[in-house]
């Protein structure tokens, strides 16, 4: 049969059903080294290990535990399954059937009229992985657009991150009365990799016929956001020019310096009072980080001020009140959305657990005395006391800081009865920068004198309009409690 020479583009280690689809893995990334077969992989693009039941992907270099699965959206889903029910049921050429006959008389001894060629066979997962990820013009598009160099190493999209970047591409092709273009909202969970989402898109803009001078402005309104998405696209090949002041982002965008500028939502503010620039182009991308926390007031008037006409991509993982659900109505909608049970569901996040809990508030001293010997149990008689007398200060502070106070209380039990020694830490997430000071305070002054009840360390964070507590259980103190339901690996 003859041979077609040419450069191995996708490497596939392929398992039977009854092995492990991680033995495919692990033996890909081991054919990688150095006493095996590196340079097969010199121009792989994909590298895929599977059975018949399970596949994943990955690109060369990647450790085992980044492999990721590939799930097509659901608009794919009765496509791909009817390509697929007709390649599968398409006989195979005779030229090939006569090469697949040779080699199974060669290797395993099968004469031609006991290998019959299986039809109307059920769709595996190996099918679709295969056609979702090899068909020609998807391995090429994923090779062009959905593959970054991350300071030096080759990453892939994953299957949110490619779907998302092909929903905006469509979406900015539409065009209101005005000839402006269409925006929207991605909502992806934490985890997800939305720094390099923004990257892949602003390569995507770029290669897009139907866009003919792209420029890109990356929005963010904390400074060290706004530095590690510089520092993504700067390591991903793509050097952004980062706007040091007002003055600066004028320069920048007016006159035309950088094809992609960083820059924080308060400069546009500062910006338009030193000039009073407008640009009209259609053709400015705005790409605008946490949009809940960036789209409202007079930053962002001003900076839609600037840009009238500019195309507003807004990403955001936080989960949305009934006021911000409005706000992203008016922002164009949402795009795509990547949900917390399908990052958990992927391995791209791990999940946490909850349990209910309610704080004493008031100073009730029959309810405190029960509450209090239930949560003590396994304590000394010097250690109860000296907690009681701690707790019983809460009288003493106005009605604000007794809440706070009793929460810490209820944080410190409830961490040293069940995860003191466990090797787990403790986060705490404070409505404010003061409250979590009080926190800090608080907390420390329940765990004063005791040698066994000591959380080993805290870590205070602002986050708007938001209390909980992450590995260890949240109290909850009433409406307004909206737990995380996910955290970064």
């Amino acid at each position: 049969m003859p041979c077609k020479v040419g450069i191995p583009f996708v490497v596939i280690e392929c398992k039977s059903p009854t092995t492990e689809v991680g033995q495919a893995v692990s033996q890909t990334i081991r054919n990688q080294r150095d006493e095996y077969i590196p340079a097969l992989f010199t121009y792989v693009q994909l590298v895929i290990g599977t059975n018949k039941n399970e596949c994943k992907y990955a690109t060369v270099g990647t450790p085992a535990k980044y492999w990721a699965v590939w799930r097509e959206e659901r608009e794919e889903q009765d496509e791909e399954g009817a390509a697929l029910r007709e390649i599968l049921d398409r006989p195979l050429p005779q030229e090939a059937k006569a090469g697949l006959y040779e080699l199974l008389a060669e290797g395993f001894g099968v004469r031609e009229p006991d290998a019959g060629y299986l039809v109307r066979r059920a769709l595996t997962q190996q099918d679709r992985t295969l056609y979702a990820l090899c068909r020609p013009e998807r391995l090429l598009r994923m090779a062009l657009l959905y593959t970054v160099f991350d300071g030096g190493r080759r990453k892939v999209a994953r299957y949110q991150q490619f779907f998302a970047v092909e929903r905006i591409v469509e979406r900015v092709k539409q065009r209101d009365e005005a000839g402006r273009r269409a925006g929207g909202i991605v909502w992806h969970t934490q985890g997800s990799g939305k720094s390099l989402t923004m990257v892949m898109l602003a390569k995507a803009l770029v290669m897009e016929t139907d866009i003919r001078t792209p420029r890109i402005v990356l929005v963010t309104d904390r400074v060290d956001l706004d530095k590690q998405l510089g520092n993504t696209f700067a390591a991903c090949g793509l050097t952004p020019d980062r706007a040091e002041s007002g003055r600066h982002l004028v320069d920048l965008v007016a006159e035309h310096k950088a094809h992609i500028v960083t820059t924080l939502i308060h400069k546009f503010e500062k910006a338009l009072s030193i000039r009073k620039f407008q640009d009209d182009s259609t053709e400015i991308f705005v790409l605008v980080d946490e949009t809940q926390r960036t789209q409202l007031g007079s930053f962002a008037a001003r900076m839609r001020q600037m840009f009238p006409n500019a195309c507003y991509i807004g990403f955001t993982g936080t989960p949305l009140l009934k006021r911000e659900k409005s706000d992203v109505a008016r922002f164009g909608g949402i795009i795509h959305t990547y949900a917390i049970n399908q990052a958990v569901s992927d391995g791209a996040i791990v999940p946490l657990l909850y349990e209910g809990r309610l704080v004493e508030i008031e100073q009730n001293k029959a309810a405190i005395d029960v509450w209090f010997e239930r949560h003590t149990q396994g304590l000394t008689p010097a250690q109860k006391a000296d907690l009681k007398k701690k707790y019983a200060r809460a009288e003493m502070l106005n009605k604000a800081d007794q809440v706070i106070y009793m929460r810490a209380f209820d944080i410190s039990a409830h961490f040293q009865q069940n995860w003191q020694g466990t090797g787990f830490k403790a986060q705490l997430v404070a409505p404010s920068k003061a409250a979590a000071l009080k926190y800090k305070a608080f907390l420390d002054d329940t765990r004063a004198d005791q040698t066994s009840s000591v959380l080993p360390l805290a870590f205070f964070l602002y986050v708007d309009s938001l209390y909980t507590v992450a590995m260890i259980s949240p109290p909850r103190t009433g409406r307004g409690h909206r737990p995380w339901k996910g955290n970064k690996r």
